[in-house]
């Protein structure tokens, strides 16, 4: 399982960095960054498949209301 959880946290990452090289405004970064660090949360703290989808959601909602 911790593979999985390596392999996950190594594709948001990856993500996330292609996301740089885009032009995003401000609160589009803030949502990605979010997402990322909800998910790799979400599959740090769960063993589930939802704690990583519900942790993404949670982490792009507060990125954007930040």
């Amino acid at each position: 399982m911790r593979v999985v959880k390596l392999l996950i946290g190594v594709a948001l990452v990856f993500s996330l960095a292609a996301c740089s090289s885009m032009r995003l405004s401000s609160r589009q970064k803030s949502v990605a960054v979010g997402t990322v660090l909800g998910g790799v949360a979400g599959a740090v703290l769960t063993d589930s498949a939802l704690g990583i989808v519900g942790g993404a959601a949670v982490g792009g909602i507060i990125g954007a209301n930040r």
